[in-house]
């Protein structure tokens, strides 16, 4: 009998392996549905599970079952008529998304694509597999100044999105296709057939979980930061491509406006939940007051927190004696870069336990110096390859409590200046314009990785052991079951 990961609890599956095998049966019985789902259920699984975080980052046997269903579906659809690539509309680049979000890097790199090739057709096409995208301004042209268009994915079963999606790429035939798929996208990875003959790239943005898409042979794969970089090259062995990751230049922060103006610091951490509230030895929560207790200044908070993480964080605050107006906490904003210098920010507290690429670069730009935390077993999570090298780093909490307490204006100057350098130098949008466009005297070259980092395997040992208990397991397959439900509820 085949096994059912709906039934499954975490105790019963016997390894990855066999849940390939179910798949494989369910292609031969000819239920791909079934198979689809099985996959991005599995995954789904494994990113939700702390301790696989920055462990494991693909499976080639998943990739291969998810392109045999590909194959299996396309031959069943009746090939539209194509639309030539260089018809009355010219160019056309197709991007395929699991969903579009308000907020995320995602978006950002999106729209540095469709600046590249301003006079192109741009065509977005979502599976909607994690929910209904927000558009935002998006497609209207007001932000990004070209035409684009978004197409998704009917409400349906995991194969009639597929076949949508298959559909419509054969339809459209694209000059290139760009695949940007959420983790456990099955649907988006199984889509693209070599027989298409569609020129396209994998963009590995999912770069710190399990990720279905990093082992397909037959599209470029690219990384988009020097540790992902190096890492899928030295380490998972895969042919990749480096793509810098490139942010709007929006002006540096004026030299006449003093750091630590009236004595006082002012810091900011821009990261939704999914980056902040989750299991580590150091909580994002906690930290906080306390900074600001050790600072007696501002910390100004970008992107959306649960109500819960709020209200702690405001429990401590007033616990500590600290005004509640010290801590300014906005959901969202069109642009970190221009808050940054309109809260004037002079420090930027890089967000953990996971960090953010785009979020670091607009600190950089803005010349805003950075504090980075150094994972205790993830490098790709420290992001310290990403920051100019000088960039201050912490591990343990007083580390970053003593150098906010002690930093002066000039040495916060002067990592302003050194951040801006290493903006101008790596991420430009014309460096990644002219990449794109075939010049190869601007290929660049990642930097090697930095020997700063290392990582503390007491610390990791002890955190792991923590996870081990029935609060924690409790609460993981209360999550998966409420993911699980939410995502069925997307289908109807």
């Amino acid at each position: 009998m085949l096994t059912n990961l709906f039934a499954y609890n975490r105790w019963k599956i016997p390894s990855a392996f066999s849940i390939v095998q179910d798949g494989y049966k369910l292609v031969e019985d000819g239920d791909l549905d079934k198979g689809l789902r099985l996959i991005h259920d599995f995954v789904d699984r494994i990113i939700t599970e702390p301790l696989c975080t920055a462990q494991v980052f693909g499976y080639k046997e998943l990739d291969k079952l998810c392109q045999r269903i590909g194959k299996e579906s396309l031959a069943t659809i009746k090939h539209p008529k194509k639309d030539a690539k260089n018809s009355d509309v010219g160019q056309v680049f197709v991007y395929i998304v699991t969903k579009l979000q308000k907020s995320g890097g995602l978006r950002q790199v999106i729209a540095n694509l469709i600046k590249a090739y301003p006079r192109a057709h741009h065509i977005i096409l979502s599976t909607e597999l994690e929910g209904k995208s927000d558009l935002g301004n998006m497609v209207t042209g007001s932000a990004i100044k070209a035409d684009v268009s978004f197409r998704k994915a009917p409400q349906l079963s995991y194969l009639q999105k597929l076949t949508w999606l298959q559909e419509n790429l054969l339809k459209i035939n694209p000059q290139k296709a760009y695949l940007l798929n959420h983790h456990q996208d099955s649907v988006a990875v199984a889509a693209i057939q070599d027989e298409m003959g569609i020129e396209a790239s994998f963009y590995h943005h999912g770069d710190h979980h399990l990720c279905l898409g990093i082992y397909l042979t037959h599209i470029e794969h690219v990384d988009l930061h020097p540790m992902g970089y190096h890492y899928c090259r030295n380490v998972l062995g895969i042919k990749n491509t480096y793509v810098p990751l490139v942010v709007e230049d929006q002006g540096p922060r004026p030299v006449e406006w003093p750091f630590r103006d009236e004595g006082e610091l002012t810091t900011c951490t821009a990261a939704r939940s999914n980056k902040v509230d989750v299991p580590y030895f150091v909580k994002y929560f906690e930290m906080i007051p306390r900074l600001l207790k050790t600072t007696n200044g501002r910390h100004v908070h970008i992107g959306r927190l649960h109500p819960w993480t709020l209200f702690k964080i405001r429990r401590r605050l007033k616990r500590h004696g600290i005004p509640p107006d010290r801590f300014i906490y906005t959901p969202w904003v069109p642009s970190v870069w221009k808050s940054l210098l309109e809260y004037r920010i002079d420090l930027y507290i890089a967000s953990f336990p996971y960090g953010g690429g785009l979020t670091l670069i607009e600190a950089m730009g803005a010349g805003v110096p950075v504090a980075l935390h150094m994972h205790i077993f993830s490098r790709v999570l420290s992001g310290l390859d990403l920051a100019y090298p000088e960039a201050f780093a912490w591990r343990f909490p007083d580390e970053l409590l003593n150098y906010c307490g002690s930093v002066t204006a000039g040495m916060l100057r002067e990592a302003g200046r050194l951040g801006r350098r290493q903006y101008e130098e790596f991420h430009r949008p014309d460096v990644l314009k002219s990449l794109l466009l075939g010049d190869a005297s601007v290929l660049p070259k990642p930097k090697n990785v930095s020997d700063r980092f290392a990582a503390e395997p007491m610390e990791w040992a002890l955190w792991m052991e923590q996870q081990m208990n029935i609060k924690n397991i409790l609460y993981r397959s209360t999550y998966r079951l409420f993911r699980r439900f939410r995502a069925r509820l997307h289908l109807n």
